[in-house]
Protein backbone atom coordinates (compact mmCIF):
# COMPACT_ATOMS: atom_id res chain seq x y z
CA UNK A 1 0.00 0.00 0.00
CA UNK A 2 3.03 2.25 -0.48
CA UNK A 3 2.00 5.63 -1.86
CA UNK A 4 -1.58 5.09 -0.68
CA UNK A 5 -1.96 4.72 3.09
CA UNK A 6 -0.48 8.05 4.15
CA UNK A 7 -1.74 10.01 7.16
CA UNK A 8 -4.71 11.73 5.40
CA UNK A 9 -5.89 8.45 3.87
CA UNK A 10 -5.67 6.61 7.19
CA UNK A 11 -7.55 9.38 8.98
CA UNK A 12 -10.45 9.16 6.51
CA UNK A 13 -10.50 5.35 6.62
CA UNK A 14 -10.57 5.32 10.41
CA UNK A 15 -13.21 8.06 10.66
CA UNK A 16 -15.70 6.43 8.30
CA UNK A 17 -14.69 2.76 8.29
CA UNK A 18 -13.38 2.23 11.84
CA UNK A 19 -11.01 -0.64 10.96
CA UNK A 20 -9.73 -2.40 14.08
CA UNK A 21 -6.07 -1.81 13.25
CA UNK A 22 -4.22 0.40 10.75
CA UNK A 23 -0.74 0.09 9.24
CA UNK A 24 1.40 2.93 7.88
CA UNK A 25 3.05 2.79 4.49
CA UNK A 26 6.26 0.82 4.65
CA UNK A 27 9.42 2.81 5.29
CA UNK A 28 13.00 1.83 4.54
CA UNK A 29 15.19 1.39 7.64
CA UNK A 30 18.36 2.02 5.64
CA UNK A 31 16.95 5.35 4.51
CA UNK A 32 16.08 6.39 8.07
CA UNK A 33 19.52 5.38 9.34
CA UNK A 34 21.21 7.22 6.47
CA UNK A 35 19.59 10.47 7.58
CA UNK A 36 16.66 10.79 5.15
CA UNK A 37 14.47 12.94 7.38
CA UNK A 38 11.83 13.19 4.63
CA UNK A 39 10.90 9.60 5.49
CA UNK A 40 9.49 10.74 8.83
CA UNK A 41 6.41 11.93 6.92
CA UNK A 42 5.53 8.23 6.63
CA UNK A 43 5.30 8.11 10.42
CA UNK A 44 2.78 10.95 10.77
CA UNK A 45 -0.47 9.97 12.47
CA UNK A 46 -3.09 11.38 14.81
CA UNK A 47 -4.67 9.88 17.91
CA UNK A 48 -7.87 8.93 16.05
CA UNK A 49 -5.96 6.26 14.14
CA UNK A 50 -5.08 4.02 17.08
CA UNK A 51 -4.19 1.25 17.28
CA UNK A 52 -1.64 2.13 14.60
CA UNK A 53 1.26 -0.06 13.51
CA UNK A 54 4.41 1.32 11.86
CA UNK A 55 5.49 -0.75 8.87
CA UNK A 56 9.19 -0.96 7.96
CA UNK A 57 11.38 -2.86 5.52
CA UNK A 58 15.02 -3.39 4.63
CA UNK A 59 17.87 -5.87 5.00
CA UNK A 60 20.18 -4.52 7.73
CA UNK A 61 19.40 -5.99 11.16
CA UNK A 62 21.20 -3.28 13.17
CA UNK A 63 19.12 -0.62 11.41
CA UNK A 64 15.89 -2.43 12.31
CA UNK A 65 17.02 -2.33 15.94
CA UNK A 66 17.62 1.43 15.88
CA UNK A 67 14.44 2.25 13.95
CA UNK A 68 12.50 0.18 16.50
CA UNK A 69 13.73 2.64 19.14
CA UNK A 70 12.55 5.53 16.96
CA UNK A 71 9.10 3.98 16.52
CA UNK A 72 8.69 3.32 20.23
CA UNK A 73 9.59 6.94 20.92
CA UNK A 74 7.06 8.11 18.33
CA UNK A 75 4.34 6.28 20.24
CA UNK A 76 3.29 3.57 17.80
CA UNK A 77 1.21 0.64 19.03
CA UNK A 78 3.19 -1.98 17.12
CA UNK A 79 5.93 -2.55 14.56
CA UNK A 80 5.30 -4.54 11.37
CA UNK A 81 8.17 -5.92 9.29
CA UNK A 82 7.32 -6.12 5.61
CA UNK A 83 8.48 -9.43 4.16
CA UNK A 84 5.89 -9.44 1.41
CA UNK A 85 6.39 -6.51 -0.96
CA UNK A 86 6.79 -7.79 -4.55
CA UNK A 87 8.11 -4.54 -6.10
CA UNK A 88 11.21 -5.11 -8.24
CA UNK A 89 13.16 -2.31 -6.55
CA UNK A 90 12.51 -3.87 -3.13
CA UNK A 91 13.03 -7.47 -4.28
CA UNK A 92 16.34 -6.66 -5.98
CA UNK A 93 17.70 -5.27 -2.71
CA UNK A 94 16.85 -8.50 -0.88
CA UNK A 95 14.06 -6.90 1.13
CA UNK A 96 10.30 -7.46 1.16
CA UNK A 97 9.25 -10.86 -0.16
CA UNK A 98 12.86 -11.61 -1.14
CA UNK A 99 13.50 -12.38 2.54
CA UNK A 100 11.58 -15.62 1.99
CA UNK A 101 14.76 -16.81 0.24
CA UNK A 102 17.01 -15.78 3.15
CA UNK A 103 15.27 -17.22 6.24
CA UNK A 104 18.22 -16.76 8.61
CA UNK A 105 18.41 -13.06 7.76
CA UNK A 106 14.65 -12.79 8.22
CA UNK A 107 14.96 -14.29 11.69
CA UNK A 108 17.84 -11.98 12.59
CA UNK A 109 15.80 -8.96 11.52
CA UNK A 110 12.90 -10.00 13.75
CA UNK A 111 15.26 -10.61 16.67
CA UNK A 112 16.94 -7.22 16.27
CA UNK A 113 13.59 -5.41 16.01
CA UNK A 114 12.51 -7.01 19.27
CA UNK A 115 15.87 -6.08 20.80
CA UNK A 116 15.30 -2.45 19.80
CA UNK A 117 12.02 -2.42 21.69
CA UNK A 118 13.84 -3.75 24.76
CA UNK A 119 16.51 -1.07 24.30
CA UNK A 120 13.78 1.55 24.47
CA UNK A 121 12.27 -0.01 27.59
CA UNK A 122 15.72 0.21 29.20
CA UNK A 123 16.01 3.92 28.48
CA UNK A 124 17.60 4.17 25.02
CA UNK A 125 16.23 6.96 22.82
CA UNK A 126 16.71 8.02 19.19
CA UNK A 127 19.46 10.44 20.16
CA UNK A 128 21.44 7.50 21.61
CA UNK A 129 21.36 5.43 18.40
CA UNK A 130 24.65 5.65 16.45
CA UNK A 131 23.05 5.73 13.00
CA UNK A 132 20.14 8.09 13.77
CA UNK A 133 21.03 11.64 12.78
CA UNK A 134 20.70 14.50 15.23
CA UNK A 135 18.14 16.10 12.90
CA UNK A 136 15.92 13.00 12.96
CA UNK A 137 16.40 12.47 16.70
CA UNK A 138 15.38 16.08 17.38
CA UNK A 139 12.21 15.75 15.31
CA UNK A 140 11.34 12.43 16.96
CA UNK A 141 11.79 13.93 20.43
CA UNK A 142 9.59 16.88 19.44
CA UNK A 143 6.78 14.55 18.32
CA UNK A 144 7.20 12.45 21.47
CA UNK A 145 6.54 15.48 23.64
CA UNK A 146 3.19 16.03 21.91
CA UNK A 147 1.95 12.51 22.69
CA UNK A 148 -0.73 11.92 25.34
CA UNK A 149 0.91 10.99 28.64
CA UNK A 150 -0.02 7.30 28.43
CA UNK A 151 1.95 6.97 25.19
CA UNK A 152 4.98 8.73 26.63
CA UNK A 153 5.34 5.89 29.11
CA UNK A 154 7.54 2.90 28.30
CA UNK A 155 5.37 0.30 26.58
CA UNK A 156 6.38 -3.09 25.22
CA UNK A 157 4.78 -3.07 21.80
CA UNK A 158 4.31 -6.16 19.60
CA UNK A 159 6.21 -7.10 16.45
CA UNK A 160 4.30 -8.49 13.48
CA UNK A 161 5.24 -9.78 10.02
CA UNK A 162 3.54 -9.14 6.70
CA UNK A 163 4.51 -11.72 4.09
CA UNK A 164 3.45 -13.96 1.17
CA UNK A 165 2.92 -17.68 0.65
CA UNK A 166 6.19 -17.97 -1.27
CA UNK A 167 8.69 -16.40 -3.65
CA UNK A 168 7.99 -18.19 -6.94
CA UNK A 169 6.07 -21.19 -5.57
CA UNK A 170 4.16 -21.70 -2.30
CA UNK A 171 6.43 -22.70 0.61
CA UNK A 172 4.04 -22.18 3.52
CA UNK A 173 5.08 -25.39 5.34
CA UNK A 174 8.71 -24.23 5.46
CA UNK A 175 8.35 -20.46 5.68
CA UNK A 176 5.68 -20.05 8.36
CA UNK A 177 7.51 -22.28 10.91
CA UNK A 178 10.64 -20.19 10.25
CA UNK A 179 8.71 -17.09 11.32
CA UNK A 180 6.93 -18.84 14.20
CA UNK A 181 10.31 -19.77 15.68
CA UNK A 182 10.75 -16.05 16.40
CA UNK A 183 7.37 -15.74 18.18
CA UNK A 184 5.91 -12.75 16.33
CA UNK A 185 2.62 -11.44 17.70
CA UNK A 186 0.98 -11.60 14.26
CA UNK A 187 1.69 -12.96 10.80
CA UNK A 188 -0.35 -11.37 8.01
CA UNK A 189 -0.22 -13.66 5.00
CA UNK A 190 -1.02 -12.63 1.43
CA UNK A 191 -2.20 -15.55 -0.68
CA UNK A 192 0.07 -14.90 -3.67
CA UNK A 193 3.73 -15.54 -4.36
CA UNK A 194 6.10 -12.70 -5.19
CA UNK A 195 6.22 -13.95 -8.77
CA UNK A 196 2.46 -13.49 -9.08
CA UNK A 197 2.65 -9.85 -7.94
CA UNK A 198 -1.10 -9.04 -7.82
CA UNK A 199 -2.15 -11.21 -10.78
CA UNK A 200 -4.36 -14.27 -10.63
CA UNK A 201 -6.34 -15.21 -7.55
CA UNK A 202 -5.19 -15.21 -3.96
CA UNK A 203 -4.63 -18.81 -2.81
CA UNK A 204 -6.65 -19.08 0.39
CA UNK A 205 -6.01 -22.80 0.67
CA UNK A 206 -2.35 -21.97 1.32
CA UNK A 207 -3.42 -19.41 3.90
CA UNK A 208 -5.52 -22.13 5.56
CA UNK A 209 -2.43 -24.33 5.78
CA UNK A 210 -0.73 -21.50 7.66
CA UNK A 211 -3.59 -21.25 10.15
CA UNK A 212 -3.06 -24.91 11.06
CA UNK A 213 0.65 -24.28 11.63
CA UNK A 214 -0.18 -21.36 13.93
CA UNK A 215 -2.54 -23.38 16.10
CA UNK A 216 -1.27 -23.94 19.64
CA UNK A 217 1.04 -20.94 19.30
CA UNK A 218 0.61 -17.39 20.58
CA UNK A 219 0.88 -15.97 17.04
CA UNK A 220 -2.25 -14.71 15.31
CA UNK A 221 -2.65 -15.39 11.58
CA UNK A 222 -4.34 -12.77 9.43
CA UNK A 223 -5.37 -13.51 5.85
CA UNK A 224 -4.99 -11.09 2.98
CA UNK A 225 -5.84 -11.03 -0.69
CA UNK A 226 -8.93 -10.21 -2.79
CA UNK A 227 -11.19 -9.45 0.19
CA UNK A 228 -13.36 -6.46 -0.69
CA UNK A 229 -15.78 -5.95 2.20
CA UNK A 230 -16.82 -6.85 5.74
CA UNK A 231 -19.23 -9.64 4.75
CA UNK A 232 -16.60 -11.40 2.65
CA UNK A 233 -14.09 -10.99 5.49
CA UNK A 234 -16.44 -12.69 7.98
CA UNK A 235 -17.07 -15.51 5.49
CA UNK A 236 -13.33 -16.08 5.04
CA UNK A 237 -12.63 -16.00 8.77
CA UNK A 238 -15.05 -18.88 9.22
CA UNK A 239 -14.06 -20.80 6.10
CA UNK A 240 -10.28 -20.55 6.39
CA UNK A 241 -9.98 -20.28 10.20
CA UNK A 242 -7.89 -17.12 10.19
CA UNK A 243 -7.86 -14.81 13.20
CA UNK A 244 -8.68 -11.79 11.09
CA UNK A 245 -8.57 -10.22 7.64
CA UNK A 246 -6.63 -7.36 6.10
CA UNK A 247 -8.45 -5.29 3.47
CA UNK A 248 -6.24 -3.24 1.17
CA UNK A 249 -7.35 -2.46 -2.36
CA UNK A 250 -10.99 -3.02 -1.39
CA UNK A 251 -10.83 0.21 0.60
CA UNK A 252 -9.74 2.36 -2.35
CA UNK A 253 -12.41 5.04 -2.71
CA UNK A 254 -14.59 3.27 -0.15
CA UNK A 255 -13.71 3.79 3.53
CA UNK A 256 -16.88 1.92 4.50
CA UNK A 257 -15.41 -1.41 3.29
CA UNK A 258 -14.55 -2.31 6.90
CA UNK A 259 -18.15 -1.98 8.10
CA UNK A 260 -21.20 -4.23 7.60
CA UNK A 261 -23.48 -3.23 4.71
CA UNK A 262 -20.97 -0.85 3.15
CA UNK A 263 -23.21 -0.39 0.10
CA UNK A 264 -25.97 1.06 2.29
CA UNK A 265 -23.48 3.31 4.07
CA UNK A 266 -22.30 4.62 0.71
CA UNK A 267 -25.88 5.51 -0.12
CA UNK A 268 -26.30 7.32 3.20
CA UNK A 269 -23.20 9.47 2.72
CA UNK A 270 -22.07 11.63 -0.15
CA UNK A 271 -18.73 10.01 -0.98
CA UNK A 272 -17.70 13.08 -2.98
CA UNK A 273 -18.00 15.31 0.07
CA UNK A 274 -15.75 12.82 1.86
CA UNK A 275 -13.34 13.08 -1.08
CA UNK A 276 -13.20 16.86 -0.62
CA UNK A 277 -12.59 16.40 3.10
CA UNK A 278 -9.76 14.03 2.18
CA UNK A 279 -8.29 16.63 -0.20
CA UNK A 280 -8.37 19.38 2.44
CA UNK A 281 -6.67 17.18 5.01
CA UNK A 282 -4.02 16.28 2.43
CA UNK A 283 -3.37 19.98 1.80
CA UNK A 284 -3.03 20.88 5.47
CA UNK A 285 -0.86 17.83 6.21
CA UNK A 286 1.69 18.41 3.48
CA UNK A 287 1.57 22.18 3.18
CA UNK A 288 5.14 23.26 2.42
CA UNK A 289 7.34 24.77 -0.25
CA UNK A 290 7.64 21.36 -1.93
CA UNK A 291 3.92 20.53 -1.74
CA UNK A 292 2.16 19.26 -4.84
CA UNK A 293 -1.31 17.83 -5.29
CA UNK A 294 -0.51 15.07 -7.79
CA UNK A 295 -0.39 12.14 -5.28
CA UNK A 296 -3.96 12.98 -4.27
CA UNK A 297 -5.29 12.49 -7.80
CA UNK A 298 -5.21 8.68 -7.73
CA UNK A 299 -7.53 8.75 -4.72
CA UNK A 300 -9.95 10.98 -6.64
CA UNK A 301 -9.97 8.45 -9.45
CA UNK A 302 -10.99 5.75 -6.98
CA UNK A 303 -13.72 7.91 -5.45
CA UNK A 304 -15.49 8.29 -8.82
CA UNK A 305 -15.06 4.70 -9.95
CA UNK A 306 -18.31 3.25 -11.24
CA UNK A 307 -20.32 6.47 -11.48
CA UNK A 308 -22.04 7.54 -14.67
CA UNK A 309 -19.61 9.53 -16.82
CA UNK A 310 -16.68 8.48 -14.64
CA UNK A 311 -14.14 8.79 -17.45
CA UNK A 312 -14.95 12.44 -18.15
CA UNK A 313 -15.03 13.33 -14.45
CA UNK A 314 -11.75 11.52 -13.85
CA UNK A 315 -10.02 13.40 -16.67
CA UNK A 316 -11.02 16.71 -15.10
CA UNK A 317 -10.07 15.61 -11.60
CA UNK A 318 -6.64 14.55 -12.80
CA UNK A 319 -6.01 18.15 -13.80
CA UNK A 320 -7.03 19.56 -10.40
CA UNK A 321 -4.35 21.17 -8.27
CA UNK A 322 -6.22 21.77 -5.01
CA UNK A 323 -9.42 21.00 -3.11
CA UNK A 324 -11.22 24.06 -4.50
CA UNK A 325 -10.73 22.83 -8.06
CA UNK A 326 -11.89 19.36 -7.05
CA UNK A 327 -15.02 20.83 -5.49
CA UNK A 328 -15.66 22.78 -8.68
CA UNK A 329 -15.49 19.61 -10.79
CA UNK A 330 -17.90 17.79 -8.47
CA UNK A 331 -20.36 20.70 -8.58
CA UNK A 332 -20.12 20.91 -12.35
CA UNK A 333 -21.21 17.26 -12.59
CA UNK A 334 -23.89 17.62 -9.88
CA UNK A 335 -22.12 15.20 -7.55
CA UNK A 336 -22.37 17.52 -4.54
Amino acid sequence: MDGVTDHPYRHIQKKYGTPQVIYTEFTNVEGVCHGAIRLLKDFLFDETQRPIVAQIYGTTPKYFRQVAVVLCELGFDGIDINMGCPAKSVDSSGAGAALIKTPKLAQEIIAETKAGIQDYLHGLRSKDCPDISQEIATEVAKRHEKLPQEYKENREIPVSIKTRIGYDTPVVEEWIPTLLAMNPAVIALHGRTLKQQYSGESNWNEIHKATQLCKNTETLLLGNGDVLNYEQAIEYVKKYEVDGILIGRGSFGNPFAFQPHSDKLLQQHNIFEIAIEHCKLYETTYESATYHFMPMRKHLGWYVKGIEGAREVRIELFQANNSMEVESVFKKHNLI
